[in-house]
């Protein structure tokens, strides 16, 4: 056999013993390897839910520390933000950013952006609340990978932290909140902060995600979850402090498709900054919440803009179709 021949088998023997993108591990295993996944603007996406060694590579190459990008909001400059820029001081001295100010800390979801409808409803929904400084968390660098959300939230837990050494805020002044695995994230960045958080909330957080950072009730010294897409793009098992299950968890009115049952989330979030009203009936368990059928003793309101310390539990309550949203 000629020389070259024996190269060729030789390097095809090579590519099957040891495959060019082999699995290094499940970031999942509770579904399917693939499934479809919609972004923030509504496209379908296929994702694979096993990491590759070129997932590995692609995680090496996003460094949230130099991409994340944070954007202030006040009512100073409600519709223009001021970027602030770790290790820059001066970005913070110029800017309108007040530490003694409450701070609000929004991440965005999947394939999202500083310009996602999660942002642009919220954000002048907390302005319209209270005077906030809020930080809008750009990491549409590595969000075309839902697992990014760790490092971003991590990276923005560091950012939040540099924040506070040079400005003289403190963490019992913020209040973190994310959508979808940004959800997660809100929990890792506060998690990630020096110091107690006292206010977290996560926005129907998303179903398919590492057990190992799934938000969690000691996140901060209160945190909420909304829930409104369960068994499908939202996790469904109570996760906060508090859980809300609007209209059972899925299905909700006025909506024809997952990702506006989804949006719901913040959404109705945004409606309890500006109005309040979304009055919850405690729920004896979770099947109680999914079927609609809670009476147990006590209710909670849902959201708004201060956290209710102290009070646990799982919460159901009905909505409209349309806005107004809340029944009271």
């Amino acid at each position: 056999m000629a020389f070259g021949a024996v190269v060729v088998l030789t390097l095809l023997a090579s590519a099957y013993a040891f495959p060019s993108d082999a699995v290094f591990s499940k970031f999942d295993d509770s579904g399917p390897r693939y499934d479809y996944v919609e972004d923030d603007a509504g496209q379908l996406h296929l994702e694979d839910h096993w990491i590759k060694m070129s997932d590995l590579a692609r995680m090496a190459r996003y460094n949230p520390d130099n991409s994340n990008r944070y954007h202030l909001f006040t009512r100073a400059n409600p519709s223009r933000s001021q970027v602030l820029v770790r290790n820059n001081v001066n970005s913070i001295i110029n800017s309108n950013f007040i530490a003694g100010r409450r701070t609000i800390v929004l991440m965005h979801g999947f394939a999202g952006s500083a310009t996602s409808n999660f942002n642009s409803v919220l954000v002048p929904a907390f302005l319209a609340a209270q005077d906030v400084n809020v930080i809008v968390v750009d990491w549409s660098s590595g969000s075309a990978w839902g697992p990014n959300a760790r490092q971003a939230g991590q990276a923005a837990g560091r950012f939040i932290t540099w924040l506070n050494e040079v400005s003289g805020a403190t963490p019992n002044n913020y209040h973190i909140a994310g959508y979808s695995v940004g959800g997660h994230g809100a929990g890792i960045i506060a998690r990630t902060m020096a110091g107690n958080v006292s206010y977290v909330t996560a926005m129907d957080p998303a179903a398919r995600w590492n057990n190992r950072w799934l938000f969690r009730s000691d996140d901060g010294l209160y945190t909420e979850v909304i829930h409104t897409n369960v068994n499908n793009i939202g996790f469904t098992n109570p996760l906060g402090h508090v859980d809300f299950y609007p209209n059972g968890g899925r299905n909700m009115p006025g909506c024809i498709t997952s990702l506006c049952d989804h949006e719901r989330s913040f959404h109705y979030m945004a409606e309890t900054l500006r109005t309040g009203g979304f009055t919850g009936r405690r729920c004896a368990n979770l099947p109680d919440a999914l079927n609609q059928r809670c009476n147990a003793s006590g209710t909670l309101s849902m959201g708004g803009i201060a956290p209710k310390t102290g009070l646990s539990g799982i919460f159901h309550l009905r909505t409209n179709a349309r806005q107004p949203f809340s029944q009271g």
